[in-house]
């Protein structure tokens, strides 16, 4: 959540954030109301504890009328009390409740716009020319099928749609991607760490997925948990409720999981093969920092996504993302894109978000700093998604005879091995 302070302080910054990411700029106005109420409600309550409790003290030393005079209005006063008490209470919900549902600030250089209104900042590597290769190139599922690798069709009779098998290579793929990645992120000074995939509640609101990414979400009503879809969730409310000295900071986890989402609205959208499936796994980079800091460590973020997509040896561009497409807890966010041949265009591979003090504010993690405590910053960056990896990979590295070849970083966890060859059945 953002600074109630800075809400009544520059109320308008908060409007134009609002107006910029196509939300509801009457919230800003409900919630200085509310706000205003939950204030001006705490000091008549302050002011009739006060009074009552110097009439508590003057009942001992009256008698006769005085003293009757005095409870009486006593008696009148604890209902005010009460009711003064019941206001502040419900004014206090209700500025929490909207605060809850107001989005992170939007950075100032953030492009304006919806989903095709970003930036591109940067590209990188070279698009294959398969025509002067002299073979059109297949898609990421006929390879995957050619190298006994990606089975979708039993992953539908046994799950149902946009579920899978990884087989033989396929599974021996993703598990050297993992292990690539976390040897990476380790020699980057990250911690490795495998989160849970159930969380509760309050640690899925407190990242920000129960807003506006609520409809993606898998919710086990039994136990009132949540499936994530992504390990941000549990590395985020990993310390909730903590105070961290810092001299402690950065902190850095690479945590691995499973992903869960119902790709809500995605009907009709990649619906061959791995690029868009509900469940998957990713080596996600979470960061604590100080708020001075945040911006410098999204750069540092996205330079080991670049690092990473550059050792796979993908074609791909970086892009600032519109306002419009941000998630409610991203001040800023950049994706790097890579080159899907069979589909002539950049994709979503990695993605990295300045989450500033948002949700940090929502999860109550504070930073102790020269004997004073305030909110700290959160940063979140993808490092391997590995279904869409394994996309880009397969169709990229392609060869005439349906064979890929193994980028050099990805040999070692495979055994050596430089190809992976058709299987013949």
């Amino acid at each position: 959540m953002i600074d109630l302070r800075l809400l009544r302080e520059d109320p308008d910054r908060v409007r134009a954030s609002q107006r910029a990411r196509g939300e509801d700029v009457a919230l800003v106005d409900a919630l200085l109301s509310a706000d205003e109420r939950r204030r001006s409600s705490g000091v008549r309550f302050d002011e009739l504890r006060a009074e009552q409790k110097s009439l508590g003290k003057l009942i001992p030393k009256a008698a006769g009328d005085e003293k009757a005079e005095l409870l009486e209005r006593t008696g009148r006063l604890a209902a005010d009390v009460k009711a003064a008490d019941a206001d502040r209470d419900a004014a206090a919900s209700e500025t929490q409740d909207l605060l809850l549902k107001l989005s992170n600030l939007v950075h100032p250089d953030v492009p304006v716009g919806g989903e095709e209104d970003f930036v591109t900042l940067e590209t990188h590597g070279t698009i294959r020319d398969f025509d002067a290769e002299g073979f059109a190139p297949r898609d990421h599922l006929e390879l995957g099928q050619l190298l006994a690798a990606i089975d979708v069709e039993r992953g539908a009779k046994v799950s149902g749609s946009r579920f899978y098998f990884l087989t033989g290579v396929g599974a021996l793929l993703e598990l050297a991607l993992v292990n690539a990645a976390m040897a990476q992120a380790t020699a980057a000074g990250f911690t490795p760490m495998l989160t849970p995939a159930l969380v509760r509640p309050q640690s899925m609101a407190g990242t920000g997925f129960l807003g506006q990414a609520a409809q993606d979400v898998y919710h086990l009503d039994k136990d009132d948990l949540y499936l994530v879809g992504t390990s941000e969730v549990a590395l985020a409310a990993y310390h909730m409720d903590e105070i961290i000295d810092a001299d402690r900071l950065p902190l850095r986890y690479a945590g691995f999981s499973p992903c869960f989402r119902r790709e809500a609205g995605s009907h009709g959208k990649d619906t061959r093969g791995i690029f868009r499936v509900h469940q998957f796994d990713k080596v996600e980079m979470f960061s604590y920092v100080t708020p001075e800091d945040s911006q410098a460590e999204h750069q540092r973020l996205l330079e080991w996504e670049k690092q990473w997509l550059t050792s796979l040896e993908l074609p791909f561009r970086v892009i600032d993302v519109a306002s419009g497409d941000l998630g409610s807890s991203a001040a800023r966010k950049y994706d790097c894109e890579a080159w899907i041949p069979t589909q002539g265009k950049y994709r979503e591979l990695t993605s990295t978000s300045d989450c500033t003090e948002y949700q940090s504010r929502r999860l109550s993690i504070r930073l102790r700093e020269d004997k004073k405590v305030r909110p700290l910053a959160t940063l979140n960056g993808t490092l391997c998604a590995v279904p869409r990896t394994i996309v880009a990979i397969l169709e990229n590295h392609q060869q005439a005879d349906g064979s890929v070849r193994v980028p050099e970083v990805l040999r070692p966890y495979l055994g050596g091995r430089e190809i992976l060859e058709p299987v013949t059945k």
